[in-house]
């Protein structure tokens, strides 16, 4: 098998593009995929800063590396959940990984923060963890971004996820969620401008870039996420895409071309957001936000003797 580009010999055939590439021409194909990413959807320039949140992950590794590649003022964000074993492997591939490449990194410790994630979860057991987690990191995502100024928060979702996403919408025709999908959602209310410059690329695609760059990445699966539906659909769509190459781009690409604009106008209504009375964070609820009725929901069971 030879390289579609130069002719050498090719480590990664992708059915999807109906190609095969060498080592050489496979990062510069990447690097294509994400730079149209960036353009076509105008998710940040040059002159923004982007703050990248990293998990460990492969994706997050290696759009942070690639980002950096293409010139862009990137800062990497670690929140460490807390979680025995896991975070602590995570992390610590994170700081290696930044402190390689030379990359500033910001780490955001749960446990300093008083919602260790093994915590929640003991004390809050009819709260899907999965929920509250993903709510705990999505504040410290927007608070640390908004705090030191930063422009845009990124975050490495790939194709993969985008259209396990758009199916698990498209199955329940909510409306409201089909109109804000895309890789670009605008600062509004509070929130930093959120981009997913992978959402071109397969999960087999960007797990080929890390291997051929030499990123050493954290891969075992979180032990609380089992269940999780999210697995199933995507599956599901792993099935289909192996017997017809490309349709998960030409699905995600479609929505946001032509399938998009017969949702807008369905988007939620406008909610009034206030400053939480304690911390500041922008809520739409009257009072305090959510992450401090779960830090106060917390320190109630601990105040039991739970």
């Amino acid at each position: 098998m030879k390289c579609k580009v130069c002719k050498d010999v090719a480590v990664v055939a992708l059915q999807s593009h109906n190609a095969a590439f060498c080592a050489a021409c496979y990062g510069k194909f990447f690097s294509r995929q994400v730079a149209r990413g960036i353009a076509s959807h105008k998710l940040f320039t040059k002159e923004e800063r982007v703050l990248v949140a990293l998990s460990g992950g492969k994706d997050s590794l290696g759009i942070m590396l690639e980002l950096k590649n293409q010139g862009y003022n990137v800062t990497g964000l670690h929140v460490d959940l807390g979680i025995p074993v896991s975070s602590a492997a995570a992390r610590g591939v994170t700081e290696r990984f930044c402190a390689k490449h030379g990359l500033p990194l910001i780490v955001r410790e749960m446990e300093k923060e008083g919602l260790p994630i093994p915590e929640v979860k003991r004390l809050l057991p009819t709260r899907p963890v999965c929920s509250v987690c993903g709510k705990i990191k999505r504040y410290y995502f927007n608070l640390t971004a908004l705090e030191q100024g930063f422009d845009a928060l990124a975050t490495g979702h790939n194709l993969d996820d985008e259209t396990a996403r758009l199916f698990s919408n498209t199955l329940r025709w909510d409306t409201e969620y089909l109109a804000d999908q895309g890789p670009l959602l605008p600062a509004e209310g509070g929130f930093v401008k959120k981009v997913k410059p992978l959402w071109r690329l397969t999960e087999f695609e960007t797990a080929n870039f890390a291997y051929l760059m030499g990123i050493d990445n954290w891969y075992a699966p979180c032990p609380y996420s089992q269940g999780a539906t999210f697995s199933d659909l995507k599956g599901l769509l792993h099935r289909l895409e192996r017997r017809m190459p490309g349709r998960k781009l030409a699905f995600y690409q479609g929505f946001l071309e032509r399938g998009k604009q017969a949702f807008l106008g369905k988007t939620r209504k406008a909610e009034t957001v206030h400053p939480c009375t304690r911390c500041g964070y922008p809520t739409s609820s009257e009072g305090l936000c959510g992450v401090c009725r779960i830090r106060d929901a917390i320190e109630a069971k601990r105040g039991s003797g739970a």
